[in-house]
């Protein structure tokens, strides 16, 4: 499996009109497997701060063991599937990995990921100086790590904790 190089690139509105269509087409693919909504996630949710141009996607399913019965119907509109982190979560790229605009990520909302990439989000969206201090991180690893996307995501390991903590504090 080849996979894409790392590029990060100016934020740009129409990843919110690209999740919104998609979220169509999930919501008509899947129907009753949704549970707890779908989601917009990741960099490309927050306005304004450079990010890889993948919209990711995040949805509620009951279980991960049921959430396998959705591998074949993802795949029918073009979702690729990986065995990624398979114990957190059902995780595709679209078209493929050597061309991605959408990752999407199904888990349980007990996961405590589930709740992280949420404050996560929110806190970035309303700090934009912590937000433009993730987006100069994520272009130098991208140079750093161009070829190695778990490097990359590893990398940024540290500053994500700090963003959880400072908004778990703020939210106490």
């Amino acid at each position: 499996m080849e996979d894409e190089e790392i590029h990060i690139v100016p934020y740009d509105p129409s990843w919110v009109q690209k999740f919104e269509a998609e979220k169509k087409l999930l919501e008509r693919t899947l129907g009753s497997w949704v549970y707890d909504g779908i989601h917009h996630v990741g960099s490309t949710s927050i306005p304004g701060i450079d990010a890889k141009p993948i919209v990711d996607i995040l949805i509620g399913v009951k279980s991960l063991k049921d959430a396998q019965q959705c591998i074949p119907v993802l795949e029918k509109i073009g979702y690729s599937y990986y065995p990624y982190r398979p114990y957190d979560m059902v995780w595709f790229c679209k078209p493929s990995p050597a061309h991605r605009e959408y990752h999407l990520q199904l888990m349980e909302p007990t996961n405590p990921l589930w709740s992280e990439r949420f404050l996560f989000r929110d806190y970035l969206r309303t700090h934009p100086e912590d937000a433009k201090k993730y987006a100069d991180l994520k272009k130098s690893l991208a140079e750093d790590f161009r070829q190695d996307r778990e490097a990359y995501t590893d990398a940024k390991t540290d500053f994500v904790r700090s963003i959880l903590e400072k908004a778990r504090h703020e939210s106490m």
